[in-house]
């Protein structure tokens, strides 16, 4: 496995990202949850603005009335939230770390270890980007993969397809782009000793896949889950499209794979199935 992967990653989400999607989801603003959790508006508010002085009494009653992990969601708010050792797999991984906006997006590139070539999921925001992280040792990629068509996961796609002469690049299906074949749930792609599976997974957006990595002739190690924006270490991604579909997809898919699974996240840090079951605080 890269060396890369084990490098320190900041969690995308902090205490206020997570009670602020999460009162999307539920449809109540600080004035409304107060009045249901008798934790005071302004509280709150000093909480989704990361100026948190919540209390554990009332970090449990937010998390009841918002339908969130109490462990995972104190653990935010001590900036202790769990991070796993990843364990081996049977395949190299790249993180590609981009910086997009003011903040991180990751894109992956997963090989044979110590081969030139290897497989792409998502572009970042295109091939300058993608340029100023890429590993020298990867000198060709056999095909893409896209979790979700936005600007900063999807960027220069055509660009990525022109410039190394890739014939297979794979988007959700009902996502649009000229340069991607549709792909969806259950369907499997063969590069290689790798094995790529879809779970479409809509929530955060309309069209969204995630991919489970694993290689089956190998003797040891697991998979790796490439999320997209459905599932973070210690959150989840905005339901833009869907809160309900999101919740019930991110439930789905994590008892879907094994636990020892790998998950490779959008934004942020890499972590594991066994650890979002357990601690993150949108998985209850």
């Amino acid at each position: 496995m890269a060396n890369q992967i084990t490098t320190s990653v900041p969690l995308e989400d902090e205490l206020g990202d997570v009670l602020d999607k999460a009162m999307r989801r539920a449809g109540l603003n600080d004035e409304s949850l107060a009045a249901r959790t008798g934790v005071r508006a302004g509280r709150i508010l000093d909480a989704i603005d990361y100026r948190s002085e919540l209390t554990t009494e009332e970090l449990s009653k937010l998390a009841r009335v918002l339908g969130l992990n109490e462990v995972g969601l104190c653990a935010l708010a001590a900036a202790s939230y769990p991070q796993p050792e990843i364990g081996p797999l049977p395949f190299c991984v790249w993180p590609l770390r981009m910086p997009h906006g003011i903040g991180v997006v990751n894109a992956y590139l997963v090989g044979e270890c110590g081969g030139s070539r290897a497989v792409l999921f998502d572009t970042g925001a295109g091939v300058k980007a993608l340029d100023a992280v890429w590993p020298d040792a990867i000198l060709g990629i056999d095909a893409v993969f896209l979790t979700h068509i936005e600007p900063e996961h999807a960027g220069g796609l055509c660009d990525v397809v022109a410039r190394f002469g890739v014939t297979a690049a794979f988007i959700p299906r009902r996502a649009e782009s000229p340069c991607g074949r549709p792909m969806g749930e259950g369907e499997v792609k063969n590069f290689g000793p790798l094995e790529i599976t879809a779970y479409t997974t809509p929530g955060h957006a309309e069209a969204h896949n995630c991919y489970l990595v694993r290689a089956p002739i190998a003797r040891h190690g697991g998979g790796l889950l490439v999320s997209g924006d459905l599932v973070f270490a210690g959150s989840a991604g905005g339901g833009y499209f869907s809160h309900e579909q999101l919740g019930a997809n991110l439930n789905r898919v994590l008892s879907a794979v094994p636990p020892s699974t790998v998950i490779a996240p959008g934004h942020g840090p890499l972590t594991t199935v066994e650890n979002e079951l357990r601690y993150n605080p949108f998985v209850v």
